[in-house]
């Protein structure tokens, strides 16, 4: 039998994750871990492959208890060369305080909408780009990556639908100010994989250069159908969190980050690569289990990985190319 060629939208060949368990996951859990066992934690995924794990925020402790200990977190934790440790920064204080904690990378968050902007971070969308403008001089000035996250692009649970042209022009903003990385956030799952791929072809259009990335939710189930979609148009960077724990406490409907091992077995089925032993991840996603102690939502840790993949490694019956996806016989 020969190859059977479905035609698809262009898919890469690797996907980049960036893991937001331990500060976007665990931002939005009832238990506080200890310092010591977000530190374990954050140790089993730097023993996992990713290249990219979100540390936590350096946010004032009565707003968000759970990251209350960044600083410490980053003084413990064992980094591996080639891993990039991040970490939220709302102000200058902030900013100041993740330079001094060694971060490799800070990231702001703005609103795509005026009402969510002012739920998240009590600020008008104006008000955050001013404090954007001081956070990109206070990290750029240290020699650390400066990026930008902008929620709520797919749909706002206060506003409703979002324009295209309004999360552009943020962006553009944002580029202005030395963003080196801009995320785009389906923050309350409202996204769907049509809206995806039309978010990402204008910002294609528009900003050719800039680096893209995008932060799914699956409050409504379309988490990982999103991703796909998103990768069908080019998009090759994805963030996800362990578990599929986390979400936004500050808006109405935003429980549901999609699972990272999912995610990854997903993306290894299809012959994709990832960089990340799948087994040592879902290994993770057990820890999490113990540490928080409850289920978590993400079903490989279930169900178990594919009998034909057992190392994790992308399913070599998968060939991606740019037209299509051959399927051996």
């Amino acid at each position: 039998m020969g190859q059977i060629h479905y035609p698809l939208s262009h898919l890469p060949e690797r996907v980049s994750i960036r893991e937001v368990g331990p500060r976007d996951g665990l931002q939005n859990e009832d238990v506080i871990l200890s310092t010591e066992q977000k530190v374990r934690l954050i140790n089993c995924l730097s023993d996992t492959g990713l290249k990219y794990i979100e540390v936590g925020s350096f946010v004032h402790p009565k707003v968000v208890p759970q990251m209350a200990d960044t600083a410490e977190v980053f003084a413990r934790i064992d980094r591996r060369p080639g891993v990039v440790y991040s970490a939220i920064a709302p102000n200058a204080k902030g900013a100041e305080r993740a330079i001094a904690a060694g971060v490799d990378a800070v990231q702001v968050f703005l609103s795509a909408s005026e009402s969510h902007n002012k739920s998240n971070v009590n600020m008008r969308i104006a008000e955050s780009l001013a404090a954007a403008g001081e956070i990109a001089r206070i990290v750029r000035g240290a020699g650390i990556t400066f990026e930008a996250v902008i929620s709520v692009v797919f749909g706002c649970p206060f506003e409703g639908d979002v324009p295209i042209e309004q999360t552009l022009d943020l962006v553009e903003r944002l580029v202005d100010l030395g963003a080196e990385q801009i995320t785009l956030g389906d923050t309350t799952g409202m996204g769907n994989p049509r809206l995806v791929q039309e978010v990402f072809i204008a910002f294609r259009e528009r900003f050719p250069t800039v680096p893209v990335r995008f932060h799914p939710h699956s409050a409504r189930g379309a988490g990982i159908a999103n991703a796909l979609a998103a990768l069908q148009v080019g998009i090759d960077r994805l963030d996800a969190s362990i578990g599929g724990i986390g979400g936004c406490p500050f808006a109405p409907g935003a429980r549901g980050n999609i699972c990272s091992e999912d995610l990854v077995h997903m993306l290894h089925e299809m012959g994709i690569e990832t960089g990340v032993d799948l087994p040592n991840l879902v290994e993770c996603s057990r820890l999490v289990e113990e540490l928080l102690g409850h289920q978590v939502p993400g079903q490989t840790l279930r169900s178990g990985i594919c009998g034909h993949i057992p190392d994790g490694r992308p399913n070599p019956r998968f060939r991606a190319s740019n037209s299509a996806i051959h399927v051996a016989g």
